[in-house]
């Protein structure tokens, strides 16, 4: 392509974790992935960087996973700003819509009663029914140019990452990705299809996580262990996604052991009923343990030994003060809610736990907690003693390093772009690896932009022409020329035949035939003379009306139409325009040209006939046993000036068989002797033989401008109607001019100089 397409990719809050939002526009298509919230912010001050952005010229929002880092600014940009005034659409799976309106509907009512509402419950409404679903791997078409498709992420339930297209580039968006197969969700899928850059989380930087199964021994212990000193367990976790996969592990482990049975386990979350009606809707979307259970009408998400917290006020301070027992309370981060009011009623007591199992992003009281401070400050400002044992076992469905590079690898996209993780684990899985490319010589770029930094890379993409119809019957091999017409749109490209092109692309073709009449005061002998001076020979015969014409080139007609008139006529091409300026040039100057005074002067002397016949042009090709002659001749003549005296062998009449390998000898040649060395030119096939390899390729060179020289302009010109015009059936029907020179007469063996246009094709 002529010229070069950059990507600009910038991040309105993905080159950090929480408010995740990135932008991607090429070719003036605008593709925004994510939408979320900053959790350790409020208000205005959790949004992306959505000032940066006319979200008029959005083209789509596709929305990986329903967590508020990802999700909740969604409802703001959709009601809030100009996004309205565009024709962008919202993407997202149905399982992930579906979790999304109740996590929406309990973000709304927590932070209704503040004064830093970012929308209201009606806002939010609007907002989720202009939602678009999609299921996994279904291609969907945003606009002319632009589509995706969702793959599985793992991570949490409905999420998945985007394969995006847009003009032929293509760029996978993994989001919060999971490469491990958990209790109830698939893997991370690898896409098929080999993108052109890849954006991908690096939450985990070069950190390594323990395996699933020690994790989950690790952690059923340490609950274990609390217990058994009369300790309650706090597990902060969000209402979705890692809460399900720790309620399946410990429902197991309390079947396992009795002696639990009488220990409570709460589930604190007032979605916590409604989201499992969905859980239950989409087992389908889940790995084979949990359909197989759920197929034999064990719904596994019926949990025996865990139930919801009583709805009634004060019950937080129950249950602190009640017996040993295990609580599972939202949000993860801790920053308010359930997960916090008991934290500050628990933490005084030594014999009570708090283990936190996912990622702590910074600034949240999670991540300040696992520091072990001595105290820390309530949410009325109080500061309260910290004695509970802290624990952190990260359940966090995030790839890790070794899960990550491997990812990376497999993929083979030529960009690697790092967000969702903090500067220096960034930094660091960076460095990690470049170094490992590096050592295997392979150029992978790898790019760390911080939010608001826009980085632009450009591509020389491959043009790839799809063959279709009957160009496509037969599979080409390996050094085949292809010849169609290519069809380009929305930068996708069709190979076809011109026969196929009204099937296949609606189109039609056509051919422009172009006529030019003369008025001119000489003779159509005069102008045939001139004609075969300048082009060397001119098919003469009738044309299917029965006027006189003479073919020029094989492309331009000259008819003789009316007395003093002669029309030209072709059909139009850029080559075939050519050859009718100059032939119309020509003929606008012979009742000017001195040869022609002259010519027609000796004309009168011998007969005073106005259409007695001029003698032949000296530069008309020669007709009969005599061309082949003086064709020769011509060529001996330009290789004896290069080389000297040039011999002409004639093989020898006789009847005897040729022994093998002679018969390349048994042509007719012209030897060229250069010191002590020899080289043979077939006159039959037109190449050269010689020991001497150097002297070959000289002759060779010589050969070629030779054969160029002494060819008319006729000879040279590859003459016919342009292929959409053959092909349609619109191209005039040659064989209706009965022209004289159409069948050669002669030996059946003839002279390769008579085939000038083959030798053209060779040299």
């Amino acid at each position: 392509m002529a010229d070069t397409p950059t990507l600009s990719v910038t991040m309105l809050g993905a080159g950090e974790v929480g408010r995740s939002c990135c932008v991607l526009q090429y070719r003036g298509k605008t593709i925004v992935c994510d939408a979320g919230v900053h959790p350790a912010h409020s208000g205005m001050a959790s949004l992306p960087f959505i000032d940066e952005l006319d979200w008029s010229t959005v083209d789509a929002i596709l929305i990986t996973h329903f967590h508020l880092d990802h999700a909740a600014a969604l409802t703001y940009i959709t009601e809030k700003t100009n996004f309205k005034d565009g024709k962008g659409k919202v993407y997202m799976t149905h399982p992930t819509k579906a979790v999304h309106k109740f996590m929406m509907q309990d973000f709304v009512r927590t932070s209704s009663s503040s004064s830093d509402a970012l929308f209201s419950p009606m806002d939010m409404t609007i907002s989720i029914a202009s939602i678009i679903p999609v299921s996994a791997h279904q291609l969907i078409t945003v606009c002319a140019g632009v589509s995706f498709t969702p793959y599985h992420a793992g991570h949490v339930l409905g999420a998945c990452m985007f394969l995006i297209d847009i003009y032929g580039l293509k760029i996978l968006y993994t989001g919060d990705y999971s490469r491990e197969e958990d209790r109830h969700l698939v893997k991370a899928e690898l896409p098929p299809i080999r993108p052109d850059v890849l954006i991908v989380e690096s939450t985990f930087g070069v950190h390594t996580l323990e395996g699933r199964e020690e994790k989950e021994l690790r952690f059923t212990n340490l609950v274990h262990s609390i217990i058994r000193r009369n300790g309650h367990v706090l597990l902060p976790t969000f209402a979705l996604g890692r809460a399900q996969e720790l309620l399946l592990i410990l429902d197991e482990y309390w079947k396992k052991h009795p002696d639990l049975h009488n220990v409570p386990i709460y589930y604190a979350s007032s979605l916590a009923k409604k989201c499992m009606a969905v859980y239950q809707t989409y087992i389908h979307t889940m790995n084979s343990n949990i359909r197989s259970r759920f197929a034999k009408r064990d719904n596994p998400f019926v949990f025996k030994y865990v139930s919801n917290v009583p709805h009634a006020r004060g019950w937080e301070k129950k249950i602190a003060e009640g017996p040993p027992c295990v609580v599972l309370a939202s949000p993860g981060f801790m920053q308010t809610g359930p997960s916090r009011e008991l934290f500050e009623l628990w933490a005084p007591d030594s014999r009570n736990g708090l283990i936190i199992t996912g990622y702590s992003i910074e600034g949240t009281l999670a991540r300040d907690i696992t520091t072990e401070p001595e105290d820390f400050v309530s949410m009325k400002g109080v500061t309260i003693p910290r004695k509970i044992s802290v624990d952190d076992i990260s359940f966090s469905a995030h790839v890790d390093y070794s899960q990550n590079s491997e990812f990376i690898e497999q993929v083979k996209a030529q960009h690697v772009v790092l967000v969702h993780g903090e500067a220096a684990a960034m930094a660091r899985l960076r460095a990690a690896m470049t170094s490992r490319y590096k050592e295997r010589d392979e150029d992978v770029k790898f790019h760390t932009p911080r939010n608001l930094e826009t980085l632009n890379l450009s591509f020389r993409g491959e043009r790839v022409a799809k063959a279709i119809g009957t160009l496509a019957d037969k599979p080409p091999k390996t050094g085949d020329i292809l010849s169609g017409l290519l069809v380009a749109k929305d930068y996708s490209y069709t190979l076809l035949a011109p026969s196929d092109l009204r099937d296949f692309a609606g189109l039609t073709t056509c051919a422009v035939t172009q006529r030019q009449k003369i008025v001119l005061g000489v003779g159509w002998n005069l102008v045939k003379w001139h004609l075969e001076g300048m082009y060397g020979s001119v098919e003469e015969g009738l044309d299917k009306d029965g006027v006189p014409t003479m073919r020029v080139m094989g492309v331009v007609d000259v008819k003789h139409t009316g007395d003093h008139e002669l029309t030209l006529e072709w059909e139009s091409s850029s080559s075939n325009d050519m050859i009718a300026d100059s032939t119309l040039a020509l003929i606008t100057g012979i009742d000017t040209s001195p040869a022609s005074v002259k010519l027609t002067t000796s004309s009168h002397s011998h007969s005073h006939s106005p259409t007695s016949t001029p003698h032949s042009h000296p530069h008309a090709d020669p007709e009969g046993e005599s061309s082949s002659v003086m064709r020769i001749q011509r060529l001996a003549m330009f290789l004896e000036a290069h080389f000297g005296e040039v011999e002409l062998h004639m093989p020898e009449t006789t009847e005897e068989e040729p022994e093998s390998g002679e018969d390349e000898h048994r042509d007719p040649s012209l030897l060229v002797v250069l010191d002590d060395a020899e080289a043979q030119i077939s006159l039959v096939t037109l190449t050269v033989s010689s020991s001497n390899e150097t002297l070959k390729k000289r002759v060779e060179a010589v050969l070629d401008m030779a054969l160029t020289t002494v060819s008319s302009l006729s000879e040279s010109f590859v003459s016919g109607a342009p292929v959409v015009a053959e092909e349609m059936g619109l191209a005039k029907e040659n064989s209706q001019i009965p022209l004289s020179k159409v069948e050669k007469e002669g030996n059946e063996t003839e002279s390769p100089m008579d085939a000038p246009e083959e030798v053209k094709v060779q040299s």
